[in-house]
């Protein structure tokens, strides 16, 4: 699909180049895919000893990342890190290490979460501090996967109800500051309830992400046969993968995606619930839980549920921070499911 998806942009923009995408994803699936079967025959206990020194480097990275003349900008976000045509995206790790810090910490600190100033401040600290140097790229679409993601494990821990609706009150008064703060944000909120409005401006993603969807019917146009990605949806091999997806593929390829997603998180659900330690429970419910809430922004997004935000499709999308990432992820997961079975 990211050939597919990619191949007119990559001819007009790589000199005729049509599997310039292709061949980096491959690259960074079989290197993905290697170091899931590492990092599965890795007991994931070990990961909690180097929790604290995985956060260190990532906060490294995102102090890194937004110094002016260092971090890589592209579409308007300084996100990357790198040398030539490689490149990584600090943020990626850091959701990873954050999962990783925040499953030791809170199984360790569990009985301290009915208190706010000592168990659940001090486990809040790290998140925004994270999403504070995620929002300095700008990058809205990840941090707010990272913090929901966080949440979720803060709730499954154990936390009060009363401090999540508190929380709750804090974050929609803090979103609203950040979409008033950034005039590009507030078109984007707009355009989302009438993208019409400004059909080769701010709405301009969402309608053609629509005209990608609407017209795949039932079967889709075939395989390799989309229209939209004759540059008319921008990019369409990252964040609206699945416009493209539901183009060609049509309303029944769409569905055995989300068929896909749906199964891979049941499971991951599962063998949280069956995991033999509170980390381990936590850890997979981390790893589960940002893969779904990834996937249901992403299709949120290029459906046209909720306004545009930057956010790849897990494991579909082009990236290779992101794949990479995603996969030594399920290797985690895999290795905590391994241990249940033992």
């Amino acid at each position: 699909m990211v050939y597919s998806a990619s191949e007119v942009w990559a001819t007009y923009k790589f000199n005729g180049d049509s599997f310039y995408f292709f061949k980096r994803q491959l690259l960074f699936a079989i290197i993905g895919v290697l170091l899931m079967f590492a990092v599965m025959k890795i007991d994931y206990r070990n990961w909690g000893s180097w929790a604290k020194i995985g956060m260190a480097v990532c906060f490294f990275l995102l102090v890194l990342v937004v110094i002016p003349g260092v971090g890589l900008v592209r579409g308007g976000a300084s996100s990357w890190l790198g040398v030539g045509a490689f490149s990584i995206q600090p943020s990626e790790f850091m959701k990873v290490a954050l999962i990783i810090y925040l499953a030791k910490y809170l199984s360790r600190h569990q009985s301290d979460l009915d208190h706010f100033g000592k168990g659940l401040l001090p486990t809040l600290l790290p998140v925004f501090l994270a999403f504070g140097l995620i929002m300095l790229q700008p990058d809205l679409g990840t941090g707010t996967v990272l913090v929901l993601t966080c949440l979720v494990m803060i709730f499954t821990a154990g936390a009060r109800i009363r401090h999540f609706v508190l929380m709750g009150a804090v974050g929609l008064a803090g979103a609203a500051a950040l979409i008033l703060s950034a005039p590009y944000r507030l078109k984007r909120l707009t355009s989302f309830v009438n993208p019409w409005q400004d059909p080769l401006g701010s709405g301009f993603q969402i309608i053609q992400s629509l005209l990608a969807i609407g017209p795949g019917g039932l079967f889709g146009f075939g395989l390799g046969q989309s229209r939209q990605k004759y540059q008319y949806l921008p990019e369409p091999q990252t964040d609206f993968i699945f416009s493209i997806i539901s183009e060609e593929l049509g309303f029944i390829g769409a569905t055995i995606v989300l068929l896909l997603f749906c199964i891979l998180l049941w499971r991951g659900l599962i063998i949280a619930m069956k995991a033999s330690d509170l980390f381990g429970t936590l850890l997979a419910v981390g790893i589960t839980g940002m893969i779904a809430i990834q996937v249901m922004i992403n299709i949120a997004v290029v459906t046209g549920l909720i306004p545009v935000t930057g956010i790849t499709l897990p494991f579909l999308s082009y990236g290779g921070s992101s794949l990479t990432l995603m996969l030594v992820s399920i290797g985690i997961l895999l290795n905590i499911s391994r241990s249940v079975h033992k």
